[in-house]
C-alpha cells in the first residue's frame, strides 16, 4: 500500500519537473535579462563605469531605493518616437524581414515538397543536404558570399561568360546582396518545418480527392495547403523573427544608407556608448515582436477550442 501511493506522488513530481524545467529556463535566460535591459531602458546616459544612471544601491538603504526609482525616466521612448533614423530602421527591418520570408516561403515550400514526395531511403539524404551549410561557420558564409558578390566575383564571371550582361553589375551594398544572404542563411529554418509537415501528411486523403474527380492543383489547393498551414506558421516565424533583428547580413553584404534595426543597436551600444538608448530599442524590438505571436497563439487556442 505504501509503494502504490508513493508510486502516482512520485510520478506526479516528475510531472511537475517536466514542466517547471521549461519556465526555470525562460525565467533565467529571457525573463531576466529583459528586465535587465528594460531597467537600462528607462536610464539616462552617463560618463560612467556602468555607462548610465541612477544605479540601484542596496547599501544606502530605502533612501537609495527612493532615489532609484525617481531617477527612471520614459524619455529613451520618446526619443524613438520623435528621431527618424530609428522610425526609418524598423521600418528598413519589417519591410527586407517581410519580402525575405516571402521568398523563403516561396522557394522553400516547393523543396520541402519535394523531399516529402521522394522514396523514404531518399528523405534522410536530402535532409542532411538541407542542414549541410550549418556545419560550416556563419560568419565564413558570409565573407564567402562577399567573394562571390564583389565586382570581380564568381558571379560577375559567369554571367559575363554567358553573355547575360555586358559590363559587371554592382551586388554589394545593396538590398540585393540583403536578400540573397537571408534567404541563403535562413533557407533551412523554413524547409525543415515544412518537411516535417508534409512527410506526416495522410495520401489517402489525395488519392480520396482524386477518386471524385478533384484535379491535382484543386487537390493541393484544398487539401495539402490547408493541411500543411502550421509548417508554414512555424516556417514564417522562424525566419521573420530573428530576421528582423539581423546585424552581419546587412552590415557585411548592405550599405550604409538605411541601416536595419540591429545595425543600429550595435552602433548605439559600441559606437555612441548610449546603452538606454540601445536598451530602449531593444526593448521596443521585442515587443514589436512578440505581440502578434502572442496574438496569434492566442487565436490559435480558441480555434482548437471551437474544433
Amino acid at each position: 500500500m505504501i509503494d502504490a501511493k508513493r508510486r502516482p506522488s512520485n510520478a506526479s513530481l516528475g510531472r511537475k519537473l517536466v514542466v517547471a524545467l521549461p519556465y526555470a529556463w525562460l525565467i533565467v535566460f529571457f525573463l531576466v535579462p529583459f528586465l535587465i535591459v528594460l531597467k537600462i531602458s528607462l536610464s539616462q546616459s552617463a560618463i560612467a563605469l556602468p555607462p548610465y544612471a541612477p544605479v540601484l544601491d542596496f547599501a544606502a538603504g530605502w533612501r537609495g531605493i527612493a532615489r532609484f526609482f525617481a531617477g527612471l525616466s520614459f524619455d529613451n521612448y520618446r526619443l524613438l518616437g520623435s528621431d527618424p533614423l530609428y522610425l526609418l530602421s524598423y521600418v528598413k527591418s519589417l519591410e527586407i524581414a517581410a519580402f525575405a520570408t516571402l521568398m523563403l516561403l516561396a522557394i522553400g515550400y516547393p523543396i520541402a515538397y519535394g523531399m516529402a514526395r521522394t522514396p523514404r531511403r531518399v528523405q534522410a539524404v536530402l535532409v542532411v543536404l538541407v542542414v549541410l551549410p550549418f556545419w560550416t561557420s556563419f560568419l565564413i558564409r558570409i565573407y564567402a558570399w562577399m567573394n562571390i558578390l564583389q565586382r570581380d566575383g564568381l558571379l560577375n564571371k559567369a554571367l559575363l561568360a554567358l553573355h547575360i550582361v555586358h559590363e559587371p553589375p554592382v551586388w554589394l551594398a545593396t538590398d540585393t546582396a540583403i536578400y540573397i544572404g537571408m534567404v541563403y542563411s535562413y533557407l533551412p529554418f523554413m524547409v525543415l518545418p515544412l518537411y516535417a509537415v508534409l512527410e506526416k501528411l495522410d495520401q489517402s486523403l489525395l488519392e480520396a480527392a482524386a477518386d471524385l474527380g478533384c484535379p491535382r492543383w484543386k487537390a493541393f489547393w484544398l487539401v495539402t495547403l490547408p493541411l500543411s498551414s502550421p509548417g508554414i506558421v512555424a516556417g514564417v516565424l522562424l525566419c521573420f523573427i530573428p530576421i528582423v533583428g539581423e546585424f552581419v547580413i546587412p552590415d557585411l553584404l548592405g550599405g550604409s544608407s538605411a541601416p536595419m534595426i540591429g545595425q543600429t543597436i550595435w552602433t548605439e551600444f559600441f559606437g555612441n556608448k548610449d546603452w538606454p538608448a540601445a536598451s530602449a530599442v531593444a526593448v521596443a524590438l521585442v515587443c514589436l515582436l512578440v505581440t502578434p505571436i502572442v496574438l496569434f497563439q492566442h487565436q490559435a487556442m480558441r480555434t482548437s477550442e471551437k474544433g
